[in-house]
């Protein structure tokens, strides 16, 4: 790093002058550095010591001054000092000359050079305020006195020069390595979000798996007791048909009873045992029950047809349709409080999927879109279609509607409007981490206080080489 600078301006309005500071500055050698060495041979002296010479330049006025500054800077080759006379009456004296110079090049160091002058030297000081690069010399002035301020102030500036050089590679170090750890860090965090959402799809693929293995259990459990009762129901509105008979028999024998006492039994015990209500109401009773027991079994197959445990964890065609429907069953008691649900629904093809995962998709827009509407009953609705080797599906609130600045946010893992212990954050990411899985398109658009509705897109076939990622 060489930062020598031997370039004095010398500014003073007398001609001579500059001769002065020229002849000390840049004497003429008149010597023979071939013969200095040469004596120093013969008569064992060393040889005289080559002098610096210093670079000089001259100006006639301040003006004159401030413009060589101006061009060295430009040509890159700036001034270490300048020897500036105080008095100078054709122009600025040596204080204001010294103001511009300054401005142009702070770095500048500066010998005012005067026999009298028109301000004191606490009044120089308090002017000029940067003492540390200003010196007097008094006129007349010594020939060593010059030379040594030249190399006293030309090594200061280059002095200076090192240690703003050594930091600017400081600083460039330092925000080199800054940025390089802003990268580090903001990997790290990349690599603890990618963690927490993939414990949290760990999680939740675990309760799926809790869910499918609860399904089938469910299914074991009750599908035998509703098919015994809904045998024994129908057994029993059987038997109950041949009681109708006999008491039809009855019926016609009575007008065969000549006891009167006899006749007034049996009709007081027909209306104690109000008996033409219980022909009545029994078959109704029966076909109640049968209804019930045909609900409890649909619930469990909508169930098993959600979690899919009847079926292997692979791409496979599947009727979409068949799943919105056992979905909007899975999750009535967190819809039908709230809200009423409108299908309309347009003839689907079947699409290759993984039903399960596509069905937890359909749960959490409707529940979502469920937990969106306010004290005030609302309307979830539930749209398809097919638009070219698509299909789609939306799910519309009258909801509260998601804030501008949130939007672009709940696609991101954790992130969560609502209060601590009421959401993960991860039903949505999940979510739209399932669609992308299928080659599928996830967007929503949102109006405040209007409501929300998102759409997702997928394809009918599955490329094969998606097929094989998964």
């Amino acid at each position: 790093m060489n930062v020598t600078n031997r370039r004095i301006l010398l500014i003073d309005d007398t001609p001579s002058i500059h001769e002065d500071y020229r002849k000390i500055l840049t004497p003429r050698s008149g010597g023979n550095p071939d013969l200095d060495v040469l004596e120093a041979a013969l008569f064992g002296d060393e040889a005289k010591p080559q002098a610096v010479l210093f670079e000089t330049c001259s100006a006639y006025s301040g003006q004159q001054g401030l413009e060589q500054v101006r061009q060295a800077k430009i040509e890159q080759r700036p001034f270490a000092m300048a020897f500036v006379d105080m008095r100078m009456p054709q122009g600025w004296d040596g204080v204001e000359t010294i103001e511009h110079l300054w401005k142009e090049d702070p770095r500048l160091q500066v010998v005012i050079c005067t026999a009298y002058t028109d301000y004191s030297w606490g009044e120089l000081l308090a002017r000029l305020e940067s003492r540390d690069r200003l010196l007097i010399l008094k006129k007349p002035f010594d020939n060593i006195e010059v030379t040594q301020l030249a190399n006293a102030l030309t090594s200061k500036w280059e002095m200076t020069e090192r240690a703003q050089l050594k930091m600017q590679e400081l600083e460039t170090q330092v925000d080199l390595r800054t940025q390089e750890f802003k990268q580090a860090s903001q990997a790290l965090q990349s690599e603890i979000d990618e963690r927490k959402q993939l414990e949290g799809q760990l999680v939740q693929s675990e309760k799926l798996a809790s869910l499918g293995q609860l399904a089938a259990g469910i299914a074991h459990e009750i599908n035998n007791p509703i098919g015994f009762i809904s045998s024994n129901l129908g057994t029993l509105a059987q038997y109950f048909c041949k009681f109708q008979e006999v008491l039809e028999a009855y019926k016609a024998a009575e007008s065969q009873i000549v006891s009167p006492q006899i006749i007034q039994e049996l009709r007081a015990l027909k209306e104690r045992l109000d008996l033409p209500f219980i022909e009545e109401e029994i078959p109704l009773m029966i076909q109640e029950s049968r209804d019930g027991a045909g609900r409890a079994a649909q619930i469990v197959k909508d169930l098993k047809e959600f979690s899919r445990v009847d079926a292997k964890p692979q791409w496979q065609w599947a009727n979409l349709q068949r799943g919105i429907d056992s979905t909007l069953n899975i999750v009535a008691n967190e819809v039908k409080y709230k809200a009423d649900v409108i299908k309309d629904y347009q003839p689907l093809p079947d699409i290759e999927c993984l039903p399960s995962q596509i069905n937890q998709v359909i749960m959490n827009l409707v529940v979502n879109a469920a937990q969106a509407i306010g004290p005030e009953r609302g309307t979830i609705t539930l749209r398809n279609g097919v638009q070219g080797e698509r299909v789609w599906l939306e799910v519309s609130d009258t909801g509260t509607g998601i804030a501008p600045d949130i939007v672009q946010k709940i696609f991101d893992p954790f992130f969560t409007t609502k209060p601590v212990g009421q959401g993960t954050g991860l039903g949505l990411s999940l979510s739209y981490g399932i669609v992308q899985k299928h080659g599928g398109h996830i967007s929503v658009q949102s109006t405040r206080g209007v409501g929300t509705t998102f759409r997702v897109e997928l394809p009918i076939r599955q490329p094969s080489a998606a097929i094989r990622q998964a």
